[in-house]
């Protein structure tokens, strides 16, 4: 039995099949991530430099013009989520769907950019332990 539970296990189609989904939403987050940060470099410059250090629920609050970009990543993010996928790294583009691989569960490991699925790694690892999936041809994963 598996070590690791989750509500959706992914197979290498069923995936693949999200990629194009996948690119939209990630694209979408790293816009919103970008808008937000340019405008809190912006308030930053006219206010107090010391915010960009400072958590963003506490610069939400501070600021609630910052509060329509953070609410329309988190809604992507959340449509992530939703499909059973993990968001891991929004600048890099990085998602990983569990995978059953030898009675464990694994996480199938793609970046943006990535025409299908080529790597998996452990569940207590990530990208720079990825390994390729068998079959997949790519001198490069990392």
């Amino acid at each position: 039995m598996a070590k690791h539970q989750f509500e959706k296990v992914f197979t290498v189609e069923e995936a693949n099949a999200l990629i194009p989904r996948m690119e939209i939403l990630v694209r979408g987050l790293q816009v919103e991530a970008d808008a937000l940060r340019a405008r809190i470099r912006e308030l930053a410059r006219h206010h107090d430099s010391s915010i960009t250090a400072m958590p963003l629920s506490d610069l939400i609050e501070r600021y609630p013009q910052l509060k329509e970009n953070a609410a329309r990543m988190a809604e992507m993010a959340g449509q992530v989520e939703g499909l059973g996928c993990f968001l891991k790294d929004i600048d890099q583009g990085l998602v990983d769907f569990p995978y059953e691989i030898e009675d464990d569960v694994v996480f199938l490991c793609w970046q943006s950019g990535e025409r299908q699925i080529i790597a998996w790694h452990t569940i207590d690892s990530g990208f720079s332990d990825r390994r390729p999936l068998p079959g997949v041809n790519k001198p490069y994963l990392n």
